[in-house]
């Protein structure tokens, strides 16, 4: 019988139009926008100036803090311009904008071969890893360096990798799974060795059964890596439900992974560290899924980070004449974007075109208390008292209630049948109940 997670959870229709697409390499555009902030923690600073000429591959940014993140310039040319942009959301935001000229890569950098590894220590590995500016690529974003090095008193016991990619119509993971195979079981041996785990699981979702079948067999010929199909169930990629689907352990109420053993990481991610290690090759491009019910050819694409989304969109085919939002990310968990000339980040996973009648919104009507939201929420949570105390400020109640737990998953929205904009109202209490809790600490 397939493992998964115990509570909650639901089964979105998986929309995934692009999962036989093999990944193709956009072009390099003629600009690119390098935001200052595209990981979590504090910004980049910026190690270059306007006029500046740069290759690719080059560190520009500096990570500004413990949690922080290194930038480097995913173009060679000539530094246009650093100030504010209008990001996805259409909020100002630090970046380096790099006009190209050409494509000269930092000599370093090993494009062709690999260079031995087996005899880094586990420091020299996370070094690499931190100065390659490896963020996690599932969409936190959080510096992978950090999760690596775990705070005194906690040892990790076990890796876990997340190829579970539960997000519909996303294909990313998927493609890097089957086309990358190899890189990524070198990546998974040099992050078990970095944390100094002898052991690794990675759990895949039933519904990618040639990813499944293909990393089992390079699995097999290694010691202590474990291929883990899981039953189909959204939200299975979130940390804590794929911790206990693949392991049985349940992670605490505001504790970390690290706090049952386990440190992880996601696909993409693991193919990031791999070449960071194996190549010296830092953070510069990333693989985004770009579909939607509507568009031409949806695809996975292999694009420089700070290329503009709307690049993809004309790769894919252009922009739909009955497009009415572009998500950046999923449709679950992903945000609507006002700006598709914004910039291709480290955490963009896929860019999503919602067609008329996808995005439709139902008229919001009143709670019949029906408990759909109670069932669905993987967190155990009450989503329709979370929310009322959210529209009411009541934001004690809110931490009472537990509603920093909330991983924003979407599926009590998804689940309500008065078409509720339950995890709107919860994202918003959320925020301000964080808020307060930090200036409490302060």
């Amino acid at each position: 019988m397939l493992k998964t997670f115990k509570i909650g959870g639901v089964h979105p229709p998986e929309n995934k139009l692009s999962a036989g697409e093999k990944i193709q390499v956009l072009p390099v555009p003629e600009q690119v926008v390098i935001l200052l902030n595209q990981h979590i923690g504090a910004p980049a600073t910026p190690i270059v100036k306007k006029g500046d000429t740069v290759k690719t591959g080059q560190l520009i940014a500096t990570a500004g803090g413990f949690v922080s993140a290194n930038i480097h310039s995913s173009v060679s040319g000539t530094v246009v311009a650093v100030d504010s942009v209008p990001d996805a959301a259409g909020l100002s935001k630090p970046a380096i904008t790099i006009k190209t000229e050409g494509d000269e890569w930092m000599p370093e950098i090993n494009r062709e071969g690999e260079a031995a590894w087996d005899t880094l220590s586990k420091e020299d590995i996370v070094k690499a890893i931190a100065a390659a500016g490896i963020v996690g690529m599932g969409g936190a974003t959080f510096p992978t360096q950090v999760k690596l090095t775990p705070p005194p008193g906690n040892k990790a016991e076990f890796l876990i990798v997340n190829g579970v990619e539960c997000e519909p119509y996303l294909t990313s993971d998927h493609r890097v799974m089957l086309e990358k195979g190899e890189q990524i079981i070198v990546g998974v041996q040099m992050l078990m060795k970095a944390i100094g785990v002898s052991k690794a699981v990675i759990g895949i979702e039933n519904n990618k059964k040639d990813a499944i079948a293909h990393l089992q067999q390079l699995a097999s010929t290694q010691t202590g890596i474990e291929v883990c199909p899981l039953q189909v169930k959204y939200p299975q990629g979130g940390e804590k439900q794929l911790i206990q689907a693949t392991t049985g352990r349940a992670v605490p109420s505001g504790a970390l992974p690290i706090a049952v053993g386990a440190i992880v990481q996601n696909i993409g991610t693991v193919l990031a560290v791999y070449e960071a290690v194996a190549k010296h090759k830092p953070l510069i491009e990333r693989i985004v899924t770009i579909t939607g019910k509507s568009v031409k050819h949806p695809g996975n694409y292999l694009c420089r980070i700070g290329t503009p989304v709307s690049k993809l969109i004309e790769a894919a085919g252009g922009m739909p004449e009955d497009t009415v939002k572009v998500i950046g990310g999923g449709p679950m968990m992903g945000r609507a974007m006002v700006n598709v000339d914004s910039p291709i980040t480290k955490g963009t996973s896929g860019i999503l075109l919602i067609n008329e009648k996808e995005g439709a919104r139902r008229p919001m009507r009143s709670c019949i208390r029906c408990g759909k939201c109670v069932s669905a929420c993987p967190m155990g949570l009450e989503p329709y008292l979370l929310a009322r105390l959210a529209m009411a400020n009541l934001l004690e109640r809110l931490e009472e209630e537990r509603v920093m737990d909330c991983i924003e998953c979407g599926s009590c929205s998804f689940t309500c049948p008065s078409a509720r904009p339950l995890l709107d109202y919860i994202r918003l209490g959320k925020g301000r109940t964080g808020a307060m809790i930090r200036n409490r600490k302060k």
